[in-house]
């Protein structure tokens, strides 16, 4: 019997026509667990062209710490099917924000790729992190004043079509601002964003 990834209590997957029919991937957390997750409504988007799936809140935190800092990488399947019904249809080019290669040694792996992964979502890396500073440590002058994050991956090349970045958690907007007017600058038709966090 399958536990909950979060909680550990046994999970009765009950076998409905939809499991048996459709490909969509069994639960990992039961819905104890679930139910802590606060989902964000249409009139809760923050950002203009970011849309994000849940609010962060206290069961979110914890989350975020186990999976981030505690490295455990298996609890990107947590959201994967929430992330695969938002992103498995889209017509555009998905593009994680990267990790600064000295915080992705230090955490040893890349937690936006993973969720991506764990969600059957193909993704081009474009662009490398050239900061490991925290924007959520400055104040919002020292954000709005910094230099450029990113700049783009040697091998690749930025068409005239649509991008969708894809980060984590979004929780100033500063982060997603740089990478959308470097990736606009280099020829993108279009950029809008896709967070799992909304803080």
């Amino acid at each position: 019997m399958m536990h909950c990834y979060l909680c550990s209590a046994p999970l009765r997957q009950q076998l409905t026509w939809k499991l048996l029919f459709t490909s969509m991937p069994e639960p990992v957390v039961c819905e104890k667990c679930l139910r802590k997750f606060e989902r964000v409504q249409d009139s809760e988007q923050k950002y203009e062209d970011v849309f994000a799936l849940y609010h962060y809140n206290e069961a979110m935190h914890d989350y975020l710490h186990q999976f981030k800092f505690g490295q455990d990488v298996v609890l990107a399947e947590v959201f994967r099917s929430d992330i695969a019904t938002y992103l498995k249809n889209s017509s555009t080019s998905i593009v994680p924000i990267p990790m600064h290669p000295l915080k992705k040694k230090e955490r040893t792996f890349a937690q936006v790729d993973e969720l991506l992964r764990a969600a059957s979502i193909p993704y081009t890396h474009c662009l490398e992190k050239k900061t490991t500073q925290n924007q959520a440590t400055k104040s919002k002058m020292e954000r709005e004043q910094s230099e450029q994050f990113f700049s783009l991956t040697e091998d690749c090349q930025i068409e005239h079509i649509d991008y969708l970045l894809v980060d984590d958690i979004v929780t100033t907007g500063t982060t997603l601002k740089h990478a959308v007017a470097l990736l606009r600058e280099a020829g993108a038709r279009t950029v809008t964003s896709f967070a799992l966090i909304q803080g």
